[in-house]
């Protein structure tokens, strides 16, 4: 089931889906008024709606119908044209997020609805003096339709300047990333954890392997946890959310058997999208970041910038925690699904920065800074030790790259003043203190 809303949801954000809706309506509504005059006429009072004669109504509707298919093909070429220089610096994320916006979609549906409703209600306009008939209606419509392309068009214009700004699409991505790291994560209880079983368990089981490829997009818990209680067998998924999977290779494993329906629960598509797939949220900020280090960029402050939103979202993450995996119902082992991990996430976030701004002594300082913030705020030891890692790694590399002596002994200072900080929080968590 939520697989098909998934696929719903993506054909309905298609860029041609809402234009389409709009011209549909636009049609409707042209061939409306038609049958409305053809019925009843005019009726007196109206002074608001058009009273020329047939020539005036056909050289109207010709031009707001030429206007606005000719104003909606230039403007938009010219803007594709932008966008896709715009993406060699900003990545494919600026073209998926042009096409998927539903402002931009609003103004193609405003220009090509203009454009079906003025030639569908032209073809209408009759002259001659046995049965004349001008559409009164629909051309005082088309006139509020031209007025409706102008402010569309100047909308336009200003929201694309907006978006192809770098920093409204790093504000984009980090609104993305925070909404999927409130689906994933909960927030942290007492209570522990429920224990997967050993590997030797399923040793015995039913192995399903995909008779196709592709990315898996959406996992459905729900239904997977229904069919094997109703089966009364334990359920493992070996691939998660965001990984490639090869035809012919597993994904599951059933035992002593494997639930029926276990495949529709599994949705794979020809790309990744957000949602379940927390990393690929991740992965596309970083690669903003890596563009920008790259040598024909060479914009750090872009860098910087990604690197903060980042360290933003880890401070979110504080007393939140990722689902087990685990699914017991009656006592009874039903689900286990590999979830994303705090050393996972920070590997997302990091390693693409680091490798890429390793010769970049302002991206390596901004670097520490913001895992030392993470760190001071941060209770869990294990987290802090996957934190003092990448500082680790930073520093390592920073030694290997960094000439000037200025510059890696300010890089040496914030690396010794994370390992300080994240000394001071292990002294301030209740369990180090009941231990000395």
């Amino acid at each position: 089931m939520k697989g098909t809303w998934l696929r719903l949801r993506e054909w309905t954000g298609q860029f041609w889906f809402l234009p389409a809706v709009m011209t549909a309506l636009a049609l409707l509504l042209a061939w409306t008024g038609i049958q409305l005059e053809e019925q009843y006429g005019i009726p007196d009072g109206l002074t608001w709606v058009y009273s020329g004669g047939e020539s005036g109504a056909r050289s109207l509707l010709s031009a707001v119908a030429s206007s606005a298919i000719g104003v909606a093909g230039t403007v938009f070429s010219i803007t594709i044209a932008a966008l896709s220089y715009a993406a060699g610096s900003m990545g494919p994320r600026l073209l998926d997020n042009f096409t998927r916006d539903r402002g931009n979609q609003a103004v193609l549906g405003t220009f090509i609805a203009t454009f079906a409703f003025t030639l569908f209600s032209l073809r209408s306009v009759q002259g001659g003096e046995d049965t004349p008939f001008v559409p009164h209606y629909n051309v005082t419509v088309a006139m509020g339709l031209a007025l409706a392309c102008v402010a569309a068009l100047v909308y336009f214009l200003a929201h694309v300047t907006r978006g192809i700004n770098m920093t409204a699409v790093v504000n984009l991505l980090r609104d993305d990333l925070r909404r999927a790291l409130d689906r994933a994560t909960r927030e942290r209880s007492s209570e522990s954890a429920a224990a997967a079983p050993p590997e030797a368990f399923w040793a015995s089981g039913e192995v399903l392997r995909s008779p196709d490829s592709g990315y898996l997009q959406l996992l459905d818990t729900d239904a997977l946890v229904a069919a094997a209680e109703r089966e009364g067998v334990a359920l493992r998924i070996v691939v998660r959310p965001g990984d490639y999977v090869f035809p012919n290779t597993p994904v599951a494993v059933g035992v002593p058997h494997l639930p029926a329906r276990v495949l529709p629960a599994l949705a794979l598509g020809p790309r990744r999208v957000a949602g379940q797939d927390l990393e690929f949220t991740v992965r596309q900020l970083a690669e903003v970041a890596a563009r920008a280090l790259s040598p024909g960029t060479n914009d750090p402050v872009t860098a910087i910038d990604v690197i903060d939103r980042f360290g933003d979202a880890l401070c979110r993450l504080q007393g939140r925690t990722w689902p087990p995996g685990v699914e017991y119902r009656d006592h009874q082992l039903r689900l286990v699904y590999p979830v994303t991990t705090y050393a996972g996430l920070l590997d997302s976030m990091f390693h693409l920065i680091r490798q890429y701004g390793s010769g970049s002594p302002a991206v390596a300082l901004r670097l520490l800074d913001v895992l030392r913030i993470v760190v001071e705020g941060e209770s869990d030891p294990q987290r802090q030790r996957e934190l003092r890692r990448h500082a680790a790694l930073t520093i390592e590399d920073a030694r290997r790259d960094t000439k000037n002596t200025g510059d890696l002994n300010d890089l040496e200072a914030r690396y010794q003043a994370l390992l300080e900080t994240s000394w001071r929080a292990d002294e301030r968590r209740p369990d180090a203190r009941l231990s000395t």
